[in-house]
């Protein structure tokens, strides 16, 4: 039996230049197969609006739905690392931050991922101080996509690129023990990930970050309309669900995955 994931062996991996696993999970089955698998993190996401809800976006998933399906995914996972997504809208004032992390941490998470930039310092420091590890998702962030216009790359300007990378140091300074990066410039990401020391992990951010995330349901080649660029389906070719997953674990690790087509 492996060990557990903590932060600390995510804080190992960057130190050691090795890359670490990371995919979503909503149930307790799926969630047993990527644990047993070796995947090193499992997000609770509140992609579940799109991939189990049938929304075209995040922005109804509540509260409950999160508690919910974290408490599944507890029940399933043994080794990996579980984080949960604060969904739209509890992230108004640090005090609701500090509800809705602490009833996510009670159904089992053991991290908890808030969307957003450097306006979230004060809320992050907060958590932080209260023993609960934050990771902060910048770039492309799907709750405020109707303010992004769309699903679109972030940061492809300079002035937007540094942007977030002084936010990024800022969340860092505020206690950020990860960040996660979607959809940005491959340049952009590494130039990022130099710039702070704590754990990066990227989804259609290029190689050169620390982990790998994707959606798992596009993992396994179950998108519904257009596939992202940067999704790859491990389960075309695979014998079963437990070697797309564990293809998908080892193509992070050896740092295969995300290759040459799948950055911006």
């Amino acid at each position: 039996m492996p060990k557990p994931v903590t932060l600390r062996t995510l804080v190992e991996h960057r130190a050691n230049a090795s890359a670490f696993s990371c995919l979503t999970a909503y149930d307790a089955s799926l969630a047993r197969c990527a644990d047993a698998a070796g995947v090193d993190v499992l997000l609770v996401g509140d992609s579940l609006g799109m991939v189990l809800q049938g929304h075209s976006d995040t922005l109804a998933v509540t509260l409950d739905d999160m508690i919910y399906h974290t408490r599944c995914v507890a029940s399933g996972r043994q080794h990996s690392l579980l984080m949960a997504d604060l969904p739209f809208m509890t992230n108004v004032t640090t005090e609701q931050i500090l509800h809705s992390a602490g009833a996510l941490m009670r159904a089992g998470a053991q991290m908890v991922k808030l969307e957003g930039e450097a306006w979230l310092a004060e809320a992050v420091t907060a958590l932080a101080r209260r023993g609960v590890p934050v990771c902060v998702h910048m770039g492309l962030t799907p709750q405020s996509v109707h303010a992004f216009g769309g699903y679109r790359v972030q940061g492809r300007d300079e002035v937007q690129a540094q942007h977030l990378i002084e936010a990024a140091q800022t969340l860092e300074a505020a206690g950020a023990a990860v960040i996660l990066l979607e959809c940005v410039p491959r340049v952009l990401a590494q130039r990022l990930h130099a710039a702070v020391s704590v754990p990066v992990i990227g989804i259609g951010a290029g190689p050169e970050v620390d982990g790998q995330i994707l959606v798992m349901h596009d993992m396994l080649g179950a998108t519904s309309g257009r596939v992202p660029r940067f999704v790859r389906n491990f389960l075309a070719g695979s014998g079963s669900l437990q070697d797309a997953f564990r293809a998908y674990h080892e193509a992070v690790r050896e740092r295969r995955f995300p290759a040459d087509e799948h950055c911006f």
